[in-house]
């Protein structure tokens, strides 16, 4: 499967994403309405793992297709890329997705699948450094920063070519909960138009 069409077929649509989310979506709906009057970029399916995942409500909500494909089926090529291709899909968003990327599936999406981690990347990245884990190791540190790091998806976890970062300072008096929160808002603030810019150059 290629991840795109023909050139002109490209033209002649918006370019079509889809999100990937293993929970409750914050990120997904901030993203879904930054580009609900877009006419280059569409919004065109929520993918997750857990069919408890509040992000598949808040897609809903906003008119999104959404899909369940657990792990064994997200792992299996002759399900996954049909799905992917059935709707279309250009581009691949990774807010907050917990499994691993097949390598089938980065093959099929050259430079056109992005990832986004709670950390400035190389810190704080790899197996296990997710959402609070990430937040504690960064207080565990004593680091003066965080912030979040945008990257190109790699049969590396967190290991691709990075793409942004942006950075907030930490007073000493922060706690795990206050970390979270600045970076969650540098996320809600820059993360959109990172996917914009990636996907206008993309194309």
């Amino acid at each position: 499967m290629k991840a795109t069409s023909s050139l002109n077929a490209l033209h002649a649509r918006p370019h079509r994403v889809a999100i990937f989310v293993s929970g409750n979506g914050t990120n997904c709906e901030n993203i879904i309405r930054y580009f609900a009057q877009s006419t280059t970029i569409q919004i065109s399916l929520v993918l997750s793992n857990k069919s408890d995942a509040y992000a598949l409500t808040r897609a809903k909500r906003l008119g999104v297709p959404t899909i369940i494909v657990p792990k064994k089926d997200f792992n299996d090529a002759s399900i996954l890329l049909p799905i992917l291709q059935s709707n279309d899909i250009d581009f691949i968003v990774l807010a907050g997705f917990l499994l691993m990327i097949p390598n089938f599936l980065i093959a099929a999406f050259p430079k056109r699948m992005i990832n986004i981690h709670p950390a400035l990347l190389p810190k704080f990245g790899g197996k296990g450094m997710y959402g609070h884990h990430v937040h504690k190791a960064v207080k565990a540190a004593g680091e003066t920063e965080t912030g979040f790091t945008v990257h190109w998806v790699s049969d590396v976890c967190d290991g691709g070519e990075i793409i942004a970062q942006y950075r907030t300072p930490l007073d000493s008096t922060d706690i795990v909960e206050d970390i979270a929160e600045k970076e969650h808002q540098l996320e809600m603030k820059y993360f959109p138009s990172v996917i914009e810019k990636v996907i206008t150059e993309a194309f």
